[in-house]
């Protein structure tokens, strides 16, 4: 199939809501790539509304423990979990194409049940709220290679849902670059044109 197709390029594909299904499909293929070869880079296409918190960060770890730099273009959307898959792609190699909607927000939960199980639900949500904000923190700060952003700054950002162009994601820190069209340069050509 054209996903297979892909791999062998070293693309992924993240489409969809991400779930524990998603997760292992793409956490596998990173280390399957990896594994293949570590010094050459992945490329990640992330079109997803978000999903799972943890399904989410099973990924972004993932991307940050292998020793292949993992490149991330938005293309669609990049919303919650999404959006930060984004951000945690390598610097410097994280892309959006012109039309793309980027969304960050807090992350989102609910339960029922006695109020002791609600009172450690809502200590282990709060938990997660601040691992999320402090990856948000790190890599938008990565951006501009200097401390831009405190915890409060990212809190204050993520306390509502927050829709983003292509160019506010930019402005913000979420990706680096807007990309227009791929680069004409053939990749088995010299710099200068002439064939390798």
């Amino acid at each position: 199939d054209i996903f297979s197709k892909l791999l062998q390029e070293r693309i992924i594909c993240l489409n969809g809501p991400i779930d524990d299904t998603v997760s292992a499909s793409i956490v596998a293929q990173l280390l399957w790539l990896e594994s293949d070869n570590p010094d050459k880079p992945i490329t990640m296409y992330i079109h997803s509304p978000g999903g799972s918190v943890t399904a989410g960060l099973s990924i972004y770890d993932t991307m940050a423990y292998i020793r292949s730099p993992v490149s991330t273009v938005c293309l669609g959307q990049a919303a919650s979990m999404g959006s930060l898959l984004l951000a945690g792609g390598e610097k410097g190699k994280r892309y959006a194409l012109p039309h793309s909607s980027i969304m960050i927000h807090q992350p989102l939960g609910g339960t029922q049940g006695p109020a002791s199980d609600i009172l450690i639900y809502a200590n282990q949500i709060q938990r997660t709220r601040e691992q999320v904000n402090e990856i948000y923190r790190k890599h938008l700060n990565a951006a501009f290679d200097h401390e831009k952003y405190n915890l409060k700054d990212v809190e204050e950002m993520m306390e509502r849902d927050k829709y983003l162009t292509a160019q506010e994601a930019k402005d913000m820190g979420i990706v680096d670059e807007i990309l227009t069209r791929r680069d004409d340069k053939k990749p088995d050509t010299k710099e200068d044109g002439s064939s390798k």
